[in-house]
């Protein structure tokens, strides 16, 4: 008889190493981008132990800021901050009272 085991990852988010869901994008593309720049400055002709240098602090800062994003934020924080800053902070109506008690029904002469 075959043994079948749940996989009890169905329906949660993406973790890696504590990183979750946009965050683990936002690493990924970012130390993608990082190694690409290296290495079109290295094909520059940059020196090599300064492409290394500039490789490692970007990339150094880019792991502590993704994870201190990830700390602060958690798993929704950036898209429920994203929408609050699309959210209007105020409502304002400038149209006369006049026009909210007005009928809009069209009138048909006989």
């Amino acid at each position: 008889m075959n043994i079948y085991y749940i996989n009890k990852g169905i329906g949660r988010t993406v973790e890696f190493k504590g990183l979750k869901a946009q965050y683990l994008f936002i690493f990924s593309g970012g130390l993608l981008g990082i190694l690409i720049c290296v290495m079109v400055m290295y094909m520059a002709g940059v020196n090599t132990y300064l492409c290394l240098i500039l490789g490692g602090v970007s990339s150094g800062f880019l792991i502590w800021q993704t994870f201190t994003l990830n700390g602060k934020y958690g798993e929704h924080g950036l898209m429920k901050l994203s929408a609050h800053k699309k959210h209007p902070k105020y409502i304002i109506s400038r149209k006369s009272i006049y026009r909210y008690l007005k009928s809009n029904r069209k009138r048909t002469d006989v």
